[in-house]
């Protein structure tokens, strides 16, 4: 039978959690494991706050494991690797309008099958199917 976990917040540290709840940049994983942390604050067992947020056991006490060893900056998601995306807004607003278009629809003013916007002679060599 597994350990019974529990936390218990001071008042600052559950300041924190519904500073950091309210906060609008948080992602979905971050904010969920604050709300595991509060939940497990206000005396509710593993099992009732896996079942109250429709996750796992294991879940929760691997978030409940790393507040307890890091703080709440170890709630937090871990930085993805790999290259960080090159395209933006910005860039977004530079494409041709085929190419954010769904597909099937005509854009005014291009071949219908193009998918750059330059003319079909050949050279575009990225054709929509159909």
């Amino acid at each position: 039978m597994p350990k019974v976990l529990r936390v218990e917040l001071t008042s600052d540290q559950e300041c924190e959690v519904r500073e950091r709840l309210r906060a609008g940049d948080l992602t979905p994983g971050t904010r969920l494991r604050l709300e595991y942390i509060r939940l497990m604050g206000q005396g509710l067992t593993v099992p009732e706050v896996a079942d109250l947020l429709e996750c796992n056991d294991v879940t929760v006490r691997g978030a409940i494991h790393r507040f307890a060893a890091r703080g709440f900056d170890a709630l937090t998601d871990a930085p993805r690797p790999g290259r960080p995306a090159s395209a933006t807004r910005e860039t977004g607003r530079r494409w041709p309008p085929c190419w954010t278009s769904p597909p099937g629809r005509a854009v005014p003013g291009l071949p219908p099958r193009c998918a750059t916007g330059r003319p079909r002679n050949g050279e575009c060599g990225s054709q929509r199917p159909g």
